[in-house]
């Protein structure tokens, strides 16, 4: 097996549908254990996340030490999720967020002076500070950064204050700022507001203050304008690449979303709901797609160029693996409305998001037992069904 080191891992976001990423990992350590090479310490040297994927990376990364451990904390929370876990379900909590909500959206007019009737989001987050304090060991981070375990961890990020993609990074080595159109990099020591800001869905969940540059800034979800979720791993010298997506992937590496309305090939007007899957689903999907063509097209170029001349420039291919699940999300979430709490699924249900047609949106909110575990049946069962793909990529 290769140099882990030299080996990166992606993890999209998706809300609650980050729970396939934890099957996909479980089924590889199975494989690399049926094929004799099971590593102690995680064979990811270079760990990238984003949103939910950014809280599982950190996860990961805070136990490089020791993969087992590692995998086993991580699916025991996944395993067991409730979305109190999350933001605030309860009948009060909802109505004072989701309330003041409608009523801008009906009457804001009446109340625009109002700082009471300004909301910052659909829900409140507060538990999920408390989760991450539980699941992530930034001290053993650290260690591991220290110790070679670990080469990077990376976790991006939306700023709202100048609409810049930037990407924390914390690495022992020296690593030059990269910079590119509306994104840039900036190392810093990885926290929890970091991990919260990452996965800060707009609208759905407030904005998360940080320090960029010396100034304050206010963050969201890092899956907003990423235009090369790769990116970041190849930076942090990563030569090849697992990517773990978190929506259906067609042969062409294109996002597959949901069918229409009936089999007759009449639409009806789209709900609330419909409209917010399809914005949600350009934010956490469409941009990975569009990255994996981007480093084909690449890599095929590269491999035009004589091998003597590549010798001597910085140019080198990419070896990429995307696993992405293979059946759609938003299918899985309509069979599974109904573990939300009521609360939660009537202020949803008011946009029409516990329709099957509106169920995406449900899906990047349903932090329920029953739906993240068939998110990691599923992930286990797609990765197994790549076992050589796997091996190649491990050599092994």
């Amino acid at each position: 097996m290769g140099g882990a080191a030299a080996t990166g891992l992606v993890l999209t976001g998706g809300g609650a549908r980050a729970a396939y990423q934890v099957g996909v990992l479980q089924a590889l350590r199975l494989i690399l254990d049926t094929e004799g090479v099971a590593p102690q310490r995680s064979p990811f040297g270079v760990v990238c996340g984003t949103s939910a994927g950014a809280i599982n990376a950190t996860a990961l990364a805070c136990r490089a030490d020791h993969f087992d451990e590692a995998l086993d904390k991580l699916g025991q929370v996944w395993e067991n999720f409730s979305a109190e876990q999350v933001y605030q379900s309860d009948v009060l909590s909802v109505l004072r967020t989701g309330t003041r909500w409608l009523t801008m959206l009906t009457a804001g007019w009446a109340f625009r002076r109002s700082r009471k009737l300004k909301p910052r989001s659909l829900f409140d987050n507060t538990p999920l500070v408390n989760l991450l304090h539980n699941m992530i060991d930034l001290p053993r981070l650290e260690r591991a950064l220290v110790s070679g375990d670990l080469h990077a961890l990376a976790i991006t990020a939306s700023d709202y204050s100048s609409g810049r993609h930037v990407t924390f990074y914390q690495t022992p080595q020296v690593v030059k700022p990269w910079v590119r159109s509306q994104r840039i990099a900036v190392p810093d020591q990885i926290t929890i507001e970091h991990l919260v800001a990452s996965s800060a869905i707009p609208f759905i969940f407030p904005a998360t203050p940080l320090y960029l540059e010396g100034k304050l800034a206010y963050f969201g979800d890092g899956s907003m304008r990423q235009l090369a979720p790769i990116s970041p791993a190849i930076h942090l010298g990563a030569e090849r690449v697992l990517v773990i997506g978190a929506g259906q992937i067609n042969a062409e590496n294109r996002f597959v979303g949901p069918p229409s309305d009936s089999g007759n090939g009449i639409n009806t007007y789209p709900t609330l709901a419909q409209i917010a899957g399809h914005a949600m689903s350009s934010i956490f999907l469409d941009s990975l797609a569009m990255d994996i063509e981007r480093l084909e097209r690449v890599n095929k170029t590269i491999g035009l160029i004589p091998p003597e001349v590549r010798r001597h420039s910085s140019l080198r291919e990419i070896d990429v693996l995307v696993i992405a699940p293979s059946q759609r999300i938003d299918a899985i979430a309509a069979k599974h409305i109904e573990a939300l709490p009521r609360p939660v699924r009537a202020l949803l249900g008011a946009v029409g998001a516990t329709e099957v047609k509106g169920a995406a949106l449900a899906s990047y909110l349903l932090f329920e037992k029953p739906f993240t575990s068939e998110l990691i049946r599923l992930g286990f069962s797609d990765a197994l069904k790549r076992r050589d793909d796997v091996k190649r990529f491990f050599g092994c």
